[in-house]
């Protein structure tokens, strides 16, 4: 690895200098931190995974309860209570996370191994685990658990200050530092996660070696160095720069990309740069759902073949979708194109958020298009929300990414500020040497008028770039997977302080260069359309489909609505149909109205609700997908 070190081009502006109050994300912000949190932290307790690490520090007797890699599970809440505690402090909830962190560092053998289903009895240890340390790297999680603490133990120092955890997180890492290496073991993660984690350590230690073991674990891939190749299924058939189809489990493969794409940025590397480059090309071209959603197969949560986009049987993990979020947030701050947040955007209005329930404790594993009400996912577990998983990644994982959202609406390059995601709020920040702040005022995804009041404490002069997405420029994605049957699109307008600019579109944002003082009122006008969608041919499945979007949102029918035979509808290209705003259907919410087509070709009235609001009500059909009349 080359000795330069160097960073994004681009940086988010951190979550903590933005606070969201809309009436979208806020509730579901808060829900997150005021339920979820607690709530996960008690399933947590319940199923032992608390407890074990108790028991492997010598805290309390007893065998080690529950899946190998549950310690995973217990991090990523702490991580997601770390950034609540960032959003405002909390003095019950830091010190539940300090008794924690005690187990924690119990748990911590001498050397700092720290995986409590080995630790707790060794010659007894769950069978995937293997015989001893580091022995079955495919299957057991070994690398992963721990990734999943380096993130944790991070946030909580920058919520804290406090070391207590990160020095856990160092232990560990420095262990695991003298065990692999070009001179040591040469193995990888079945599970990739330990990568993005090693990175967060090297940000905030500044310690190279960390940087340079997650490019080892990334390098190793596909090598044969004294050891078997992992196959497709761990991403492990191909050395990484290499490889140019996703495929595989579609959690892992993005959480390797987002760590490709730190690399990319961090060692400059041009390689790692066009592999990701060309993955990306082929997720979204060939291998994305409507809803934003990744992994079509439910065997190995895995992505298909080129154009494989099932509808009942599709997968779109949960976590997948989260995933597949880091990764397009990454791959913006490597390049400044807004194509990036248009995938980052479907895939959080969509595919993420229908993976937890607006109670804030029921949840989705699996997000398909389409159900009949009877079939069962592989977990078997209905088709109704659950309130818990025996493998629970996705509900401790959506606790991660909702505390921090607001890290994703803004960020700064060189002479320039980007507005990316449309939530009403204020942020400071500064921008080159000047301290600035920005309140927006929206009802986006229901409206499409934005409103940003840019105040300046003194000039300067730098770029505005108001991200223009994709639906406003008529195409539902940055690629020609799916089209709108009316290719048209009412025009975006822009105004600054009342009068109206050219859009000046660059990367998908419009760009207004001056020198900026006082205060500036920004409008910004999108066009929020009912568009027809319809996909790529290659897509059988899909063939003589169509499906419904309005904005980011996604639409879907439910039985709750419009009875039975949903997948029977048929959506004729002149019926006509209009949004209407339900203000107290499911929190408030915009749903479209119309006329289709049914199984005997009577004419009956439709109803669609927002994809990511569907499963609230009586559990029955659903279907995103109608069949063109």
């Amino acid at each position: 690895m080359s000795s330069q070190i160097s960073d994004y081009p681009i940086e988010a502006v951190g979550f903590a200098r933005v606070a969201i109050d809309d009436v979208f994300w806020k509730p579901r912000i808060d829900t997150a931190v005021e339920i979820t949190i607690p709530y996960d932290f008690e399933k947590c307790e319940e199923t032992g995974r608390i407890d074990n690490f108790a028991k492997a520090g010598g805290l309390m007797a007893g065998a080690h309860q529950g899946i190998y890699f549950d310690d995973s599970d217990v991090f990523k809440v702490v991580e997601g209570a770390a950034y609540a505690l960032q959003i405002a402090p909390n003095a019950e909830l830091e010190a539940y996370l300090d008794a924690l962190i005690d187990k924690f560092a119990a748990a911590q053998e001498s050397d700092g191994y720290l995986y409590t289903a080995r630790t707790i009895d060794p010659d007894n240890a769950p069978e995937p685990c293997g015989p001893e340390r580091w022995s079955n790297l495919r299957i057991n999680h070994e690398l992963y658990n721990v990734g999943h603490m380096y993130e944790a133990a991070v946030a909580y120092f920058e919520a804290t200050g406090s070391r207590k955890f990160l020095d856990i997180a160092i232990k560990n890492a420095d262990l695991i530092d003298s065990v692999f290496g070009p001179d040591g073991r040469r193995d990888v993660p079945g599970h990739q996660e330990i990568e993005i984690g090693l990175i967060k350590l090297f940000r905030v230690t500044g310690e190279a070696r960390y940087l340079r073991l997650a490019r080892f674990f990334l390098d190793e891939r596909g090598q044969s160095n004294g050891r078997d190749v992992y196959g497709h299924y761990c991403q492990d058939h191909a050395p990484a720069t290499r490889q140019s189809e996703a495929v595989g489990h579609a959690v892992r493969a993005a959480y390797m990309y987002a760590g490709m794409t730190d690399i990319a940025a961090i060692a400059g590397d041009a390689d790692y740069a066009a592999a990701v480059r060309a993955l990306w090309d082929n997720v979204v071209g060939k291998k994305l759902a409507l809803t934003g959603g990744i992994g079509a197969r439910h065997e190995g949560e895995a992505f298909g073949e080129d154009y494989e986009l099932p509808n009942l049987t599709a997968y779109n993990e949960t976590c997948a979708a989260q995933a597949n979020i880091l990764w397009n947030q990454r791959m913006f701050l490597l390049t400044g194109e807004a194509k990036y947040i248009d995938v980052l955007e479907r895939s959080l209005y969509n595919g993420f958020l229908s993976g937890v329930g607006m109670d804030g404790r029921s949840f989705y594993y699996v997000n398909p298009l389409a159900c009949d009400g009877e079939y069962r996912f592989n977990r078997e577990t209905s088709m109704a929300r659950q309130p818990w998983y025996d493998c629970s990644c996705c509900p401790t994982n959506v606790v991660r990414l909702l505390p921090s959202l607001s890290g994703y609406v803004y960020a700064r390059g060189e002479e320039a500020l980007y507005v990316n995601l449309y939530a009403a709020g204020r942020a400071d920040l500064t921008i080159g040497a000047a301290e600035a702040s920005i309140r927006q005022r929206t009802n986006y995804p229901w409206d499409g008028k934005i409103e940003i009041d840019l105040t300046l404490a003194q000039p300067a002069t730098f770029a505005l770039r108001l991200r223009i997405p994709a639906f406003a420029q008529g195409q539902p994605l940055p690629s020609d997977l799916y089209r709108y049957l009316d290719e048209s699109a009412d025009a975006s307008i822009l105004k600054v302080d009342g009068e109206e600019v050219p859009l000046d579109i660059r990367d998908g944002y419009a760009e207004s260069r001056r020198e900026w003082q006082g205060t500036t009122r920004i409008e910004l006008r999108l066009p929020l359309l009912i568009r027809r969608v319809s996909a790529h041919p290659a897509v059988s499945e899909l063939a003589g489909a169509v499906a419904l979007e309005r904005g980011p949102l996604v639409y879907a029918l439910e039985a709750a609505d419009n009875g039975s035979g949903l997948r029977d509808y048929a959506l004729q290209d002149a019926a006509p149909l209009h949004a209407e705003h339900a203000p107290d259907l499911l929190g408030g919410l915009t749903v479209i109205r119309g006329e289709a087509l049914d199984a005997s070709g009577h004419k009956t009235p439709i109803k669609a609700v927002p994809y990511y609001a569907w499963g609230h009500r009586d559990v029955g059909e659903m279907t995103v997908w109608l069949r063109r009349g």
